[in-house]
């Protein structure tokens, strides 16, 4: 086999697939990214047996057929180090790849790629189409209400629902909740819910560009598969029931603030600097038309921010963590937010004005 390719067109692939290449693990090969060449085409997979990726590229139909292994990482330093423009030759010689470039020469160890795994092959059960910038901002709009290594394993993931016109995400941590969701525009006629692994969402995020270009997901019974233009991404599932958030979700909330989203950032940014490192908590002073927010910490030292609110109501003092608000301040896009509250041992309802696609909750702090 030899293959002569632009750097860029090599590289392109290569750094899609390499998201999904665990490099401390127990099994050498998957440190390996496997190269396969068939019918013209130059495919290139990496997984740690939870995702995969696949990417491929052409390389002309005069290439005879072949499979091989090779290290990922090194693979992926030697064609980043190369000048722009340049051209690699690989060729293969017994158990050995030879790299050449110019007057660069490396030469790389493969190992066997019948070795190498894959995940098993599965019919989607369900298919509907997205562009990448929906289902992009589907993840972006929950992602970070994900669990982090919680023992509550099926936490530490993100809900994907689809129910006949409807998709949605939910991520929470127990403390928080984040729900998004879109409407198709025609009917899958089926409800299905999987949880997608932490790691297979945010891979999804970096891959997703933000444009009109439609993706294919499908979903299986254990699986999640991402069929865009230039990759293809399957992801096992997180085999668990996520919890009823709709039980969490505040009813009978009679006091609505409605504030200037930059303003209010601005201002739990700045308060946030003295807040205490480990709870992060700030306490919200409510009165007409005024919302007092103060942050203290172990030093004695104390922050406060006055900033002006749409709201007329009763007097009301509620504590949360600052670092939770500001994750939903620097996710939605709206002009204007709304708070919707109901006491101070309630949690807090936040949705953008106008935006009926997200909605967060957060749960009160005793300070």
């Amino acid at each position: 086999m030899q293959i002569t390719i632009s750097r860029q067109q090599f590289l392109k692939p290569l750094v899609q697939v390499s998201g999904a290449i665990e490099r401390k693990h127990t099994l050498p090969i998957l440190s390996n990214v496997l190269l396969a060449v068939e019918n013209g085409q130059l495919s290139m997979t990496g997984t740690d047996l939870e995702i995969e990726l696949v990417a491929s590229v052409f390389v002309g139909d005069d290439i005879a057929d072949t499979k091989l292994t090779l290290p990922a990482k090194k693979l992926l330093d030697i064609c980043k180090s190369l000048p722009d423009g340049s051209d690699l030759t690989l060729s293969l010689q017994e158990h050995q790849l030879l790299l050449t470039s110019g007057k660069s020469r490396f030469s790389l160890t493969t190992l066997a790629a019948e070795d190498f795994p894959n995940l098993e092959q599965w019919d989607g059960e369900v298919e509907f189409q997205l562009t990448r910038l929906e289902l992009r901002k589907l993840l972006e709009s929950t992602h970070f209400s994900m669990a982090n290594q919680d023992v509550r394993y099926y936490l530490n993931g993100m809900s994907f629902e689809v129910d006949n016109t409807d998709i949605k995400t939910v991520a929470t941590d127990g403390h928080r909740l984040a729900i998004a969701q879109k409407q198709l525009k025609q009917s899958l006629n089926t409800q299905r819910q999987l949880i997608i692994p932490r790691k297979g969402v945010q891979e999804i995020m970096r891959l997703m560009v933000a444009d009109e270009e439609l993706v294919t997901i499908q979903f299986g019974a254990n699986h999640i598969r991402i069929i865009d233009i230039e990759f293809t991404f399957t992801s096992k599932l997180v085999d668990g029931r996520f919890p009823d958030y709709r039980r969490v979700l505040p009813r009978g909330g009679d006091k609505v603030i409605t504030a200037n989203r930059e303003w209010l950032r601005s201002a739990f940014q700045r308060v946030s600097i003295l807040s205490n490192e480990k709870f992060r908590g700030v306490r919200l002073n409510l009165s007409n038309g005024l919302l007092k927010i103060t942050a203290n910490n172990p030093e004695q030292e104390q922050a406060e921010e006055v900033v002006e609110v749409g709201y007329e109501g009763a007097d009301l003092e509620i504590g949360f963590n600052v670092s939770y608000v500001l994750d939903v301040l620097n996710t939605l896009k709206t002009e204007d937010v709304l708070f919707t509250l109901a006491d101070s041992n309630s949690s807090a309802l936040i949705e953008g004005a106008g935006d009926e696609e997200a909605m967060y909750v957060v749960m009160p702090m005793r300070l």
